[in-house]
């Protein structure tokens, strides 16, 4: 897996760019390997790359394999780009953001990635088949992306490209929502290299908030802009500012009033006033982040302190394998099996799956309230990774090392206790090697008495 300290890939422009030459495909043929993923069939070709359905040769994961095309890979700074959006994504892990589970570089120069296969269609393509929603069912859509946006912003990234497209939604009830393409993502990270230059804009025109139009520093607010777009589109199935003509598009953004959703739509006018707010033309007049939007836009709905998010404590358990180097075919078989006993163990104790890569689970579990239930939900979490650790390495044998880590910390949760990121998945900040096969960070075993 790729981890916000990973630095095993470089930036493409480090290496001589590769060019591209008449007659090489575009497309992988069916078969062909990209990392630790076999790549199976075409899932969609786009202007940057091409996507594949892939599986993961030793678990059998499947995943969405993205490569980037040979003309941007010639590139250093596409190419740059899109390592750099994996690195971001990577470092920015949270329930509504589509996670990454490998980064690499193909044998021809291009980098490619894999992410999480999700199941469902765009916001947009949501939009075109229904049109407009009404405000409920536009906050069950908007409450995940503010929650991912919120995450990215106190990771330093600003998105700069919200829109319909970019939101992937599965169906269910409350729908899934995971926010894509942090392509154009500024981090304010002090070692993120600047891959814009000034001036130059980017992000979509129908979205972009003023100070990306001038060509100016931009921070949360300018996702907030886009936030506002997006909620009148949802409410109207309209766009707020909309030309033909690139330049007359640009002056509405720079200088025409926002719009109000209830000339179009049936609603309220704390609504209308909560969009004006959004689309205010300085910064310093919107919403100071996707977090207090929302709350704004839940009171104008009639929703205040219902379905706001809570933080609370939960116990984290990662379980990481390592395939052997010889691992053969029945051993990778074998240590699928084992991933699906490590699965059914801890939904059989309660917790809840967060992450499932090929090579890594992390499972989470709310904590209860007050220091004795809490202490006592740690020392069951600490004895369950213990004695889980044990019996996968068991299961496992030659063909893998399991190592466990048990950890508590702060998460962030949603309506039925759903899940909306938090220090506890910031895994790089806590798992460890462990020689022993188990490890309990500080946090997970402070005021416990020491195992025998």
């Amino acid at each position: 897996m790729v981890h916000d300290d990973d630095a095993t890939i470089p930036l493409p422009g480090s290496t001589p760019p590769v060019p591209p030459r008449d007659g090489d495909p575009e497309e992988m043929a069916p078969g062909a390997r990209a990392g630790a993923w076999e790549l199976l069939a075409l899932l969609a070709r786009g202007g940057h790359g091409t996507v594949y359905v892939a599986e993961h040769r030793e678990s059998g994961r499947r995943a969405a394999v993205k490569v980037l095309s040979r003309g941007f890979a010639a590139s250093p700074e596409m190419a740059g780009r899109f390592v750099r959006e994996a690195r971001i994504l990577a470092r920015v892990r949270h329930p509504n953001i589509v996670d990454i589970l490998e980064l690499g570089i193909l044998p021809d120069g291009r980098p490619f990635v894999a992410m999480e296969l999700l199941d469902g269609r765009s916001l947009l393509d949501l939009l075109a088949g229904r049109g407009r929603m009404p405000i409920a069912e536009a906050l069950e859509i908007l409450g995940p992306v503010c929650a991912a946006l919120d995450a990215a912003h106190r990771e330093g990234v600003v998105h700069r490209d919200v829109k319909a497209s970019n939101v992937f939604v599965e169906d269910g009830d409350p729908p899934r929502v995971k926010l894509l393409d942090f392509g154009v993502a500024r981090s304010t990270g002090p070692d993120d290299p600047v891959l814009t230059a000034a001036g130059q804009r980017l992000g979509s025109a129908h979205a972009m908030a003023p100070e990306l139009i001038r060509g100016q520093a931009v921070d949360a607010r300018a996702d907030v802009y886009a936030l506002g777009v997006l909620l009148y589109q949802l409410l109207t199935g309209e766009l707020p500012f909309w030309s033909e003509d690139a330049f007359e598009l640009e002056r509405l953004h720079l200088a025409a009033p926002a719009p109000r959703p209830g000339r179009l739509a049936p609603v309220p006018a704390a609504v209308d006033a909560v969009v004006e707010r959004a689309l205010a033309k300085r910064p310093e007049d919107r919403f100071s982040s996707a977090a207090a939007f929302l709350e704004a836009l839940r009171a104008a709905a009639g929703q205040a302190g219902r379905g706001a998010e809570r933080t609370g404590r939960a116990t984290a358990i990662h379980v990481a394998f390592q395939p052997a180097a010889d691992l053969d075919e029945e051993g990778a078989i074998a240590l699928v099996g084992v991933e699906e006993e490590a699965a059914r163990r801890l939904a059989d104790a309660g917790y809840e799956l967060d992450v499932r890569a090929g090579d890594a689970l992390l499972a989470t579990k709310v904590l209860p309230a007050g220091a004795a239930p809490g202490r006592a939900a740690r020392a069951d979490a600490i004895a369950l990774g213990r004695a889980l650790q044990q019996d996968l390495a068991a299961l496992a044998g030659a063909a893998a090392r399991v190592e466990l880590c048990v950890h508590a910390g702060e998460i962030r949760l949603g309506p039925g206790d759903r899940r909306g990121g938090g220090a506890v998945y910031r895994t790089a900040e806590w798992v460890r090697p462990a020689p022993a096969g188990f490890f309990a960070t500080s946090a997970a075993a402070d005021g416990l008495e020491p195992a025998p």
